[in-house]
């Protein structure tokens, strides 16, 4: 394989008595088909989610149609009104909180993560094969305060960041992908990575013998987020606004949130395009190196290599992979910075 220029540069890529209690149950709405457009539904509801605050777990896509869930009649009425589907839950926004609250306070214990999934309307932890003994103990005691607003999970996989050696973008004796080919406001051009792929080097190259020189990185930021910044040297110019498909290319023409249960895709360089959906939103993640918040969580899985890289929908840039759990043989869990975060802190833009 040549290294002169990887296609991944070429295409770049508190209320604990309510949870004792139980909040309360509304009467299941009729369901009537949504009136707004299928693609103007998921901003209409992170509005909506937004505006209704504690009277809402969230919102998710279930056969094409946005579902905002609820927790009293007059918020299903604002749903219905906007003309989007409510679903009636037992958890609001200010009892998921609470638990995601302890857990922040009492169980980053490294090798655990935990998202809310509306879907169903919990607090789903995941703890992998390294939690065992008095960790474990801890773990399960912290959730099981809470009762059936959490659910704990095992996975075989240890949760770590996706980093090693070998091909794509090459900084000091590491290896990670390309996210984002980004600009600012002036034309300068800088591409995305990973913030503990930016952590690790000062100056990144397109070969392995760090021979031709990409750029230098400007900022990165990890643990707490999980992204970096690269400004493209002078005597690079070879930066489309595309992500490598591995078998052709996608053009990237806007930036956005996640939706839980989009379907997405990922780019990266070791095991390069896979598709899967999002399980989850502002997901925390407790890797060795530090505590990420804010993440994607979803079933899309990535190795050793695929830091960085692009996660999108069509045209719509949505995360840089941070890591996970599992492998593309087995399968896993990934976990992804939001783009639109990195995006505001550097002032630039995808094009």
């Amino acid at each position: 394989m040549s290294h002169s220029v990887p296609r991944t540069l070429r295409r770049a890529g508190v209320a604990v008595a309510a949870l004792a209690a139980g909040a309360l149950l509304v009467a299941a709405p009729a369901q009537s088909a949504p009136s707004v457009p299928a693609s103007a539904q998921p901003a209409l509801a992170d509005t909506l989610v937004h505006r209704l605050g504690d009277a809402t777990a969230g919102s998710y896509l279930d056969g094409g149609r946005t579902v905002v869930t609820v927790t009293t009649e007059s918020a299903a009425a604002a749903v219905r009104s906007a003309g989007l589907t409510p679903r009636s839950v037992r958890y609001g926004a200010a009892e998921l909180r609470t638990v995601t609250a302890a857990l922040d306070d009492s169980a980053r214990i490294p090798g655990t993560a935990w998202s809310v999934d509306p879907r169903t309307d919990r607090v789903v932890v995941t703890a992998d094969r390294t939690v065992t003994g008095a960790a474990l103990t801890r773990l399960r005691t912290v959730a099981g305060r809470y009762g059936t607003a959490v659910t704990v999970q095992r996975t075989a996989g240890v949760l770590s960041t996706r980093i090693a050696g070998g091909d794509a973008i090459y900084g000091g004796q590491y290896r990670c992908s390309l996210g984002f080919n980004v600009r600012n406001s002036a034309g300068t051009h800088y591409f995305l990575t990973a913030g503990h792929c930016g952590n690790i080097a000062s100056s990144w190259y397109s070969n392995s013998g760090h021979t031709t020189l990409l750029g230098t990185t400007r900022a990165s930021t990890f643990p707490g987020h999980d992204y970096a910044i690269v400004t493209y040297s002078s005597t690079y110019t070879n930066y489309s606004g595309t992500v490598d498909l591995y078998s052709g290319s996608q053009d990237i023409t806007s930036s956005g949130n996640a939706t839980v249960g989009e379907s997405v895709r990922r780019s990266g360089s070791t095991t390069h395009v896979h598709s899967g959906t999002v399980t989850g939103l502002n997901a925390t993640v407790n890797y060795a190196e530090g505590t990420v918040t804010g993440m994607i969580k979803t079933n899309v899985c990535a190795e050793g290599g695929d830091s960085g890289g692009a996660l999108f929908d069509g045209s719509k840039a949505l995360g840089l992979t941070s890591g996970g759990s599992g492998d593309c043989t087995s399968g896993g869990t990934t976990y992804f910075q939001p783009v639109t975060a990195a995006l505001s802190a550097y002032g630039v833009s995808v094009y």
